[in-house]
């Protein structure tokens, strides 16, 4: 009994170190929700975001000069990332992005600019998005053409 008991403690303890590296090599972004959207968490025009999301480390900033978000988008996994882009969501309820959706390598380190048209809003939020989710190849922008307001358009 007591040698079924330890392999039964064993085989617990492994599922549970796996699960948790594996978690970890994916997404370090504590703010997701369940959906894998990203939090309410509003950054200042003075704030930098920099998360980790799905394998994707998004670095972004606002540049009041030139009113337009900069930064960098680079995958810190070992498999090549499909479809990444990048978002940004002002405070006025308009989407910047998505960004083109393009193939990151491991390692791989791409520039990230999105230009505001408007600049009447006080805070935004950024997200990173992987693989063919909300706004891959073709698809339909549904319910963010309705919020963007034209900003991206």
């Amino acid at each position: 009994m007591n040698r079924i008991f330890g392999r039964l403690i064993y085989v617990v303890a492994m599922v549970l170190a796996v699960s948790v590296m594996s978690s970890c090599s994916r997404t370090d972004d504590l703010t997701l929700g369940d959906s894998g959207e990203e939090s309410n968490t509003e950054f200042a025009l003075d704030e930098q975001y920099a998360r980790v999301r799905n394998g994707a480390r998004l670095i972004l900033a606002y540049d009041a000069q030139t009113n337009s978000f900069k930064g960098t988008v680079e995958n810190t996994t070992s498999e090549t990332l499909k479809q990444v882009r990048v978002e940004v969501h002002l405070s006025n309820g308009k989407e910047l992005g998505p960004t083109p959706p393009g193939d990151l390598a491991p390692g791989e380190t791409r520039d990230i600019v999105l230009v505001a048209t408007s600049s009447d809003f006080t805070g935004w939020t950024a997200h990173p998005e992987v693989g063919g989710g909300e706004h891959s190849g073709g698809e339909s922008h549904g319910e963010h053409d309705k919020e963007s307001g034209g900003e991206h358009d």
